[in-house]
């Protein structure tokens, strides 16, 4: 029998092992990323299940070798005639050879159809985004913006969203800049003097009925003390305390303008999204289109 290994030996097969797993890894993923059709992709399936359990079979021989190799020296007091004793061992050894049990099998089946099924998951996930609603919508809100060379300013979706957008706008013009506290007491203080004129475009979420005079006060706490969304009733109310029309484009049906009577030049621009968020409508702002650089003025 063979001296054992030294142990620089046993971890230089050990480093060779993860070097050729990790090297099979990439191997692997290339073999993944190719465009082939369906049989092709079962054929490649196929062959990489059996690289893995090529890989794992050899290494497990090998660290099996190692393992018998520091098995001790039989005593000098047993048989060894003719060297029988030694071919035996050596037969058993190859006897010993290791097999994947049924159940390591099964595991490897499992996380091989696993695998594959994440990937087709994938892949389906990434057809359907490109015909999402969101998708959709967002792209006919920007062709709308290019024609008017502007683009869309993204505000936070927090609840506070029209009054981010419109402070950004209004700081943009250089009207002024508020906070949203103000914006929002602007806004409320309005629909509270206006109480009579604003109540008939409101109506309760779940009923469609006019608000109460008490459901009318918790709407405008709402408005001014909490994260509430703002919508209409709020553009409206700040288009008139701000003296500045306030337009909102969306991708579906033509823009809204509130306070057309205002100076044009004090126009703000929002964008409307239903689709945005799963969590509702959002409102974002708009900038102008930056100037074309020298080197596409040069190309055009």
């Amino acid at each position: 029998m063979s001296d054992p290994l030294p142990e620089t030996d046993r971890e230089e097969v050990m480093a060779r092992h993860r070097k050729e797993k990790k090297e099979l890894q990439c191997k692997i993923q290339s073999m993944k990323k190719m465009k082939v059709d369906k049989k092709k992709k079962k054929e490649i399936q196929e062959e990489i299940a059996n690289l893995e359990q090529e890989i794992e079979q050899r290494h497990a021989e090998e660290l099996n070798r190692l393992n018998l190799s520091d098995a001790p020296e039989p005593s000098s007091n047993q048989p060894d005639t003719n060297g029988e004793t030694n071919e035996e061992s050596n037969v058993d050894t190859e006897k010993e050879e290791p097999r994947l049990s049924k159940a390591q099998r099964r595991r490897d089946k499992k996380a091989q159809d696993n695998r594959e099924r994440d990937a087709q998951i994938k892949e389906e996930q990434a057809q359907l985004q490109k015909t999402s609603p969101r998708i959709l919508e967002n792209n006919r809100i920007n062709e709308i913006l290019i024609k008017r060379n502007m683009l869309t300013h993204s505000v936070p979706a927090d609840g506070d969203c029209l009054y981010n957008a419109i402070n950004h706008q209004l700081t943009q013009l250089g009207i002024g800049s508020y906070s949203v506290p103000e914006l929002r007491s602007m806004a409320a203080d309005y629909i509270e003097a206006n109480r009579d004129v604003m109540i008939c475009y409101m109506s309760h979420p779940d009923t469609g009925d006019m608000l109460s005079p008490e459901e009318f006060d918790k709407y405008c706490h709402q408005v001014r003390a909490t994260k509430a969304w703002g919508g209409e009733i709020e553009i409206k109310a700040l288009s008139t305390s701000l003296r500045c029309p306030i337009e909102v484009i969306q991708a579906v049906g033509p823009a809204t303008v509130h306070g057309e009577d205002e100076s044009a030049n004090r126009k703000l621009v929002l964008t409307y999204h239903r689709h945005m968020y799963r969590l509702g409508e959002h409102y974002n702002s708009t900038k102008p289109m930056p100037p074309p650089s020298r080197e596409e003025e040069a190309d055009d």
